[in-house]
């Protein structure tokens, strides 16, 4: 095992949602690590701020806007992205959103938002990136889940089905393309103060959260790249279908 083991360079990543929160932390962290790194979100402002960020050290960088949860849209961008940027090797979904109210305060357009985005637009990026993957032979999906991939949430009952269904789609994609050299892992964020949580959490949400998790406070979003460059970097190549749990030992804590 070398340095090398967790070099991402030569590779070309491309990072959905990654212009604000985790997924621009991580797009950075790539950069860092040695990929050449595209973002795209539907925010097209936002998207041209990213790049500018990235352009600072790679000149390579690109961006693109892209609604992830409509098939045409991703379809399109897949082929528009591969053409211009040329083969991806890696592909982060951190795409995302919540509504945190109780169950039976849900709308039928409240339940549509959470599920399109965290849902409709993670499977369409595995499924159009994953096709060109598979029939190149090699290829890196991370997908971000959530703590409530894996424990009930009071007020966030749609949020946490659509992660539990992110992590199970990692999953089956992992154990259906493992032999074609395309590999399928997922993180699982605890808590994290980015601009979706300072807004959507209350005060009271927010302490309980410290409260619960051994460490004591939130994480920072530096303490994310790691797992992600590990997950993206040889030094993966046998690990697929897991779920790295980057949680202060929220997941770990039985009282």
């Amino acid at each position: 095992m070398s340095g090398a083991d967790f070099s991402l360079a030569g590779r070309t990543a491309l990072v959905i949602g990654g212009t604000s929160g985790i997924g621009l932390e991580i797009a950075l962290g790539f950069q860092a690590a040695g990929a050449r790194v595209v973002v795209a979100s539907r925010d097209s402002s936002k998207v041209d701020a990213s790049v500018t960020r990235l352009k600072h050290t790679d000149p390579r960088s690109a961006g693109y806007a892209v609604d992830a949860s409509s098939l045409s849209e991703m379809r399109s961008f897949a082929d528009r992205v591969w053409a211009e940027q040329g083969p991806i090797d890696i592909l982060l979904n951190a795409q995302g959103t919540t509504v945190i109210k109780p169950a039976l305060d849900f709308s039928e357009e409240d339940f549509a938002l959470v599920m399109r985005t965290n849902v409709d637009g993670v499977f369409w990026a595995c499924t159009e990136f994953g096709r060109r993957m598979v029939k190149r032979g090699s290829g890196n999906i991370i997908n971000i889940g959530s703590l409530s991939s894996f424990r009930g949430w009071p007020g966030s009952s749609v949020y946490a089905m659509t992660k539990a269904a992110v992590v199970s789609l990692t999953q089956s994609l992992a154990a259906e393309w493992a032999n074609t050299g395309v590999r399928v892992n997922a993180i699982a964020p605890g808590f994290f103060m980015t601009p979706l949580n300072e807004k959507k959490m209350s005060d009271a949400r927010k302490a309980l959260a410290i409260a619960r998790t051994p460490m004591g406070r939130f994480g920072k979003l530096s303490e994310l790249v790691g797992a992600a460059v590990y997950l993206a970097s040889p030094a993966a190549d046998y690990t697929t279908g897991t779920t790295v749990a980057v949680d202060g030992g929220f997941l770990a804590n039985g009282l």
